[in-house]
């Protein structure tokens, strides 16, 4: 399984050998990262800066921690849901049906 993904300081300094003057290539293969991973960098880079359209860093980590809240949301409701369920279910006593007191 590969990478979950890079620290910010380590894209940061990539990025920041890219605009030296270094091409991708040479920062790739010094970094043994790929270019495609650069260039992605580069252009989330220049989406937060506002030069193109596009979700913003915060933006999308908002978007994903508003899925993972969703999912845990409807999660529980599922459970709420067997529960009623059961609930709805009739239950017998198992000694026969005694008065209570």
């Amino acid at each position: 399984m590969g990478r979950k993904g890079y620290p910010a300081e380590f894209r940061r300094r990539a990025l920041d050998l890219v605009a030296a003057g270094k091409t991708v290539a040479e920062v790739a293969r010094l970094l043994e990262v790929s270019d495609q991973s650069i260039y992605s960098w580069r252009r989330q880079e220049q989406i937060d800066s506002g030069e193109l359209p596009g979700l913003s860093s915060a933006e999308r980590e908002e978007l994903r921690a508003a899925r993972l809240r969703i999912r845990a949301l409807e999660t529980e409701l599922a459970v709420h849901r067997r529960a009623a369920e059961l609930l709805k279910e009739e239950v017998r006593p198992k000694g026969g049906s005694r008065r209570s007191r």
